[in-house]
């Protein structure tokens, strides 16, 4: 894997750790190469994904600013950022950000792109790109909206106020806020723990579902579900749901 990420593979998922502690895990165009390879590596094999920029209280400040500064038109119609940020959400399974500390610019935006997110008190949210004259742009403009509402969502990204673990929770930004660094790591297992519960057909399904456009429904839901009726899976765990209530 190249530089800026650790990468650990376990059976049902892929634990990935954002490590450019010097840059403060700024997103440079070497960790997007490399995002795009774990993203080559779940989509090959699908598993779920738990990504993180470990405990040491930063997720990720953002794009690598003096890069950025040096892009220009050609650079932003290529969606360095975005492209990455788009195959990490279409993953074929469920993904959890795991955040402590700030996630800010490009890492906020990292952090949008994964289905569920879990943070400590001490992770902070906030898209500061108008400051420097840009827009937010490789997701936030449409994930925010979705995640905290229309606006909300505008005013978070036309003033650049940040937002901290407490009010992050309470809007909907993220799913959990845990009480100590070194309690994130194992809640994020845990969450997955939890999803790993269920078919990973069914997990597969449900989250394709779920992003489609409105447009594609209720017509994949119906043929989602006519894939699983047809599971051989399905039909052991209704038969084992049936015999513990039999047995009770």
């Amino acid at each position: 894997m190249s530089a800026g990420l650790r990468v650990e593979e376990r059976a049902d998922r892929l634990v990935v750790t954002l490590d450019r502690p010097e840059k403060r895990n700024a997103i440079d165009a070497d960790l997007i190469a490399a995002l795009h390879e774990v993203c080559a590596e779940l989509e090959a094999r699908p598993r779920m994904l738990l990504l993180t920029g470990g405990t040491d209280g930063i997720f990720a400040g953002g794009a690598d600013i003096g890069q950025l500064r040096e892009r220009g038109r050609l650079d932003a119609l290529a969606a360095i950022n975005l492209a990455a940020f788009a195959r990490i959400r279409a993953l074929p399974m469920p993904t959890v950000a795991a955040i402590d500390g700030p996630a800010l610019g490009g890492g906020a935006e990292l952090a949008y792109a994964c289905d569920l997110r879990v943070c400590t008190q001490r992770a902070v949210f906030g898209q500061p790109e108008v400051r420097l004259g840009i827009l937010a742009g490789a997701g936030a403009t449409h994930r925010l909206p979705a995640l905290v509402g229309e606006a909300r969502a505008k005013e978070l990204l036309f003033t650049g106020r940040r937002v901290d673990a407490a009010e992050a929770l309470r809007i909907g930004l993220v799913n959990s806020v845990v009480a100590t660094p070194e309690a994130l790591l194992p809640a994020a297992h845990e969450l997955i723990d939890e999803m790993a519960k269920g078919s990973a057909l069914a997990l597969r399904l449900t989250k394709l579902a779920v992003d489609a456009p409105p447009a594609a429904h209720p017509q994949l839901d119906l043929v989602s579900q006519a894939v699983l009726f047809e599971d051989e899976e399905k039909r052991q765990r209704m038969t084992d749901f049936l015999e513990r209530r039999r047995g009770r």
